[in-house]
């Protein structure tokens, strides 16, 4: 059995809860997609009620897709509480490439607090990573660079993970690729997001590398059993939700397609 087939026995056993401090346009999905993941979802908008859930919550998630100085307030709360608890912090730098506020609210975020993993596009982590990223709004045609990904986990201390054609996890030292996942998971809007919730509901149960890891190869198999029935984009969402719920580690056994690499 490889080692991460039981992270989702893990995460259904335990039910960990995750706070989610994340954007507008995908809060629903991120919930219902931690629901089918096994975990117990909760969000906040309020910087004290967010500081008092992430010292109960047994992980944190911040996505930057919309945030604004309110939302900032909000989740450096939520990460203060974080840090007193130990509890991992992931961040997703939504758009990260697309606008200075963007990449400096990253930036500030991995400075100041102690990131467990970084997920995000590979535009995205190019960008954090000093590079003049390809990124179109939140979306990015770039394949990951592993010389760029391993260097920004280096400097940030965290696992760093970039989604593409093929998703690339490493903390600076080991790296691996995951070729799971189909292309319709790039005709919705939500995927980013909901894999940054995965990666959250993992990490509360995992180490971050195996949480990174897992969290692509989990929604990219529940992807290719979705396609399989999902004539269009619609339906294809549905679908996706119903495959995670019904996801077991033997899929994860049988389909995963995992390639370790030299960094």
């Amino acid at each position: 059995m490889n080692r991460y087939s039981p992270v989702l026995d893990a995460v259904r056993k335990d039910k960990p809860l995750v706070l989610q401090i994340t954007n507008a346009v995908t809060v629903n999905d991120c919930a219902n997609i931690t629901i089918c993941f096994g975990a117990s979802p909760i969000m906040s908008d309020d910087p004290d009620d967010a500081a008092e859930l992430a010292g109960k919550a047994d992980s944190l998630l911040l996505n930057i897709g919309t945030a604004n100085a309110k939302q900032i307030e909000i989740m450096r709360s939520a990460a203060d509480s974080a840090e007193d608890s130990g509890i991992p912090i992931i961040l997703d730098p939504v758009g990260a490439g697309a606008s200075a506020f963007r990449r400096e609210t990253a930036y500030r975020f991995m400075n100041d607090y102690p990131l467990s993993v970084i997920r995000g596009n590979a535009g995205e982590i190019h960008s954090l990573a000093g590079k003049d990223a390809c990124v179109r709004g939140v979306e990015s045609d770039e394949a990951a660079d592993l010389s760029l990904c391993a260097a920004l986990a280096q400097e940030s201390g965290a696992v760093v993970a970039a989604s593409g054609a093929v998703d690339l996890v490493t903390d600076g030292k080991s790296a691996v690729e995951i070729a799971n996942g189909t292309p319709l998971m790039g005709k919705i809007c939500g995927i980013g997001c909901m894999a940054g919730s995965a990666a959250a509901c993992a990490a509360a149960v995992a180490p971050p590398f195996d949480a990174a890891v897992f969290s692509h190869c989990a929604l990219g198999i529940a992807g290719e059993k979705a396609s399989i029935y999902a004539k269009g984009p619609g339906m294809f969402k549905q679908a996706l939700f119903d495959e995670v719920y019904s996801l077991t580690a033997d899929n994860l056994e049988r389909y995963a397609k995992i390639l370790e690499v030299k960094v």
